[in-house]
């Protein structure tokens, strides 16, 4: 009896075991906001949407939350005409990548919604966008 009741707790330790281990496993993805201010010289706005790629990738699916806000050069990044990106962001959005233009840079560059692809939302302005973001816990990042 008293071996079958050393069994059963050593069974009842090693389950919370696990379950501690996966519920370990199973956190929230790590938050990250793109600030995307920089012009396309060199190709800078390809090579932001590339690093961010890249990271997913080695990360993994699942674990990462990236917000792109764009505003002043850096809105031309999603518009949907430009070739060095509009495929690149279609695709990081398609894993999760969220995509936010500046309405205020938008206005400077006499740019309309219908020039942004489906993946792209709108917020009235950039700078802010970011602090109320970094507020509830978004880690700011700059690629």
């Amino acid at each position: 009896m008293k071996s079958l009741l050393k069994i059963f707790v050593q069974t009842f330790l090693l389950l919370g075991i696990c379950l501690s281990a996966s519920l370990a496993l199973a956190q929230d993805p790590a938050q990250f906001v793109v600030q995307l201010t920089r012009g396309a010289d060199n190709h800078g706005h390809r090579r932001a949407l590339l690093q961010i790629d890249k990271v997913l990738e080695d990360i993994g699916p699942g674990k990462l939350k990236i917000v792109v806000v764009a505003y002043e050069e850096g809105i031309h990044a999603l518009l949907a005409n430009n070739k060095q990106t509009s495929q690149l962001l279609t695709k990081l959005a398609n894993e999760g990548v969220v995509f936010k233009a500046c309405r205020i840079s938008m206005r400077a560059w006499n740019l309309k919604e219908k020039q942004f692809p489906l993946e792209v939302e709108f917020v009235p302005a950039g700078a802010p966008e970011m602090i109320r973001l970094q507020m509830a816990g978004y880690k700011y990042w700059q690629p």
